[in-house]
This record gives C-alpha cells, sequence and structure tokens, in this order.
C-alpha cells in the first residue's frame, strides 16, 4: 500500500525522521513526466543545537522556513552551481531539517538522464545532493514547497491507518556528516547498508551541501 508522507511524520525530533526517509520515496510531478527515486542517503541538522546548520546563529530571511512548520521543502544554492534539497522537521518553533543526499533512481530515468545531460553509470545519477536536485528538476523556485502536496513529496509503500511504519529489510550505517567544515564529526548521517547509490560509503570529507 502506497501512503504519502503526512505532517505529523515529519513533525518529530530531526534525527528519528532522518533515519525513518530512509527507504522512502521522493517524488517530482513535472509536465514531462513523474521521476522518483528511494531515499538512500540523508543528514540531520539540529538548528540552533548544531554548528553545522544554517540556523545555529538563529532565525535569518534565508533560513526561516527550518524554524516550520514542518514538512516544507528548505532548498538553498550552493557553491554557485547546484540546489540541496532538505526536509522541515520539529514542531513548529524549532528548528530543524534533513539534508536528502542520495536516491536510489527509479521512475522516469530517461528525463533524469536528460536533466543532468549525461548517460553514465546508473549509480552515478543522483549519488550526492546537488546530482539529485538537478535530476528531479528541483531547484530554488520550490523552496517552501508542502511536500504533503501533489507536486514534490514522499511517499512510504507500508503504512497502517495509524502510523507510517519503517521497513525493516535494510541496516543503517551511522557515521559523521560530509561536505561540512563546523560538525561534521557530528553523527547525524545515516545510509542503507551496501546500497551503491550512496555518495560516500566511508565519511571521507569532499565538497557538497551542509
Amino acid at each position: 500500500m502506497i501512503s504519502k508522507l503526512s505532517k505529523k511524520f515529519y513533525s518529530r525530533k530531526t534525527k528519528i525522521v532522518a533515519q525513518e526517509l530512509l527507504g522512502k520515496t521522493l517524488v517530482h510531478k513535472m509536465d514531462e513526466g513523474i521521476i522518483s527515486g528511494k531515499i538512500v542517503e540523508t543528514e540531520a541538522y539540529l538548528g540552533q543545537r548544531d554548528p553545522g546548520s544554517h540556523a545555529y546563529r538563529g532565525i535569518t530571511q534565508r533560513n526561516r522556513i527550518m524554524f516550520g512548520p514542518a514538512g516544507k521543502a528548505y532548498i538553498y544554492f550552493v557553491y554557485g552551481n547546484h540546489y540541496c534539497f532538505n526536509v522541515v522537521t520539529e514542531k513548529d518553533g524549532v528548528s530543524g531539517a534533513v539534508l536528502i543526499r542520495a536516491l536510489e533512481p527509479q521512475e522516469g530515468i530517461k528525463l533524469m538522464k536528460k536533466h543532468r545531460r549525461i548517460d553514465g553509470p546508473l549509480a552515478r545519477l543522483t549519488n550526492g545532493p546537488g546530482k539529485l536536485t538537478k535530476a528531479l528538476g528541483i531547484t530554488g523556485s520550490m523552496n517552501g514547497a508542502d511536500l504533503t502536496g501533489n507536486k514534490l513529496f514522499i511517499i512510504s509503500r507500508i503504512a497502517s491507518r495509524k502510523k507510517e511504519i519503517l521497513s525493516k529489510d535494510f541496516s543503517i550505517v551511522n557515521t559523521g556528516r560530509i561536505g561540512i567544515k563546523e560538525g561534521r564529526n557530528l553523527p547525524y548521517r545515516y545510509y542503507i547498508e551496501g546500497s551503491k547509490f550512496v555518495s560516500r560509503t566511508t565519511p571521507v570529507r569532499k565538497q557538497g551541501c551542509g
């Protein structure tokens, strides 16, 4: 059974949401067609408690979306060349977000390759936060989008009437984050063990999103 993740799912502790997003499917419905991918890697950013977070020093025009309500998209442009896609977490007024770092391509692979302008190995199509936003056609114009809507959303394939349930058919690896300077050693990065679609299988620092 397919179920769209609800605001209640996102309105929880950031580290919990970061782990339970693994195995879920990010969907973007475009005029060109539907594009989707299974989430295989995430990073949690704990707002004002986290030196790696955009919200660490308080609310600004840029990061205000991180302070609520939950279930919104927080999208920003980094290094002058790509976007990063995050989901807003926690209760209203408490900052938090989960960066989606990598996907396993599912629907719309031809469109993904068109957007990326490549025709290489599938494992390299969405194995990074900048790669996946480009492949899925996610841009800064979607900052603040409601992820419980009908254009950009996340679904679970295992659900009950009371709550979304995390699939237990994989193990989760927990490491320090990558792509940032402050707070990079905090163990807030999660990925599906054995997935060939993650950005890195070890916590080696690289240029990326934070």
